[in-house]
């Protein structure tokens, strides 16, 4: 799978033995290690929004490994797109000295751009037109 990071809030991963995530930091790619039994929780998107840049979406991807199929199971959470809710930073949070970084915008309009970007955050990032330019 190519680097992406996750148009949800988080994801919840159990990955199998064979392994294969890595997560981009500081433009180098590091593995994830399998730990039996562990879950890899996943900050998406929309926990960037809502958090207001204080935990960014982290950007993976997943090696192919010629070792055997490789199985995992991931659960993606994410306000429902039909909810006609404005999402944004949470504004008890915010502050003179912590303004807000993002503007509000409802899951079926992020969710729209999400799919028109594409996932490669090489290209643009999927908040960056939600930025506030303060």
């Amino acid at each position: 799978i190519n680097k992406h990071a996750d148009s949800d809030t988080f994801t919840i991963l159990l990955q199998d033995q064979i392994g294969g995530l890595q997560v981009l930091h500081n433009d180098l790619w590091y593995d994830v290690p399998h730990i039996p039994g562990a879950l890899v929780i996943n900050g998406g998107d929309l926990l960037q929004l809502l958090s207001n840049g204080k935990y960014n979406s982290i950007i993976h991807r997943v090696q192919s490994k010629k070792v055997g199929p490789r199985i995992s199971v991931g659960l993606f959470f994410r306000p429902n797109p039909k909810n006609p809710r404005l999402l944004g930073p949470i504004k008890e949070t915010l502050s003179e000295n912590n303004p807000p970084i993002y503007r509000e915008t409802t899951t079926a309009q992020y969710l729209a751009h999400y799919r028109t970007i594409g996932q490669d955050h090489g290209i643009e990032p999927s908040l960056q037109h939600l930025r506030i330019n303060n």
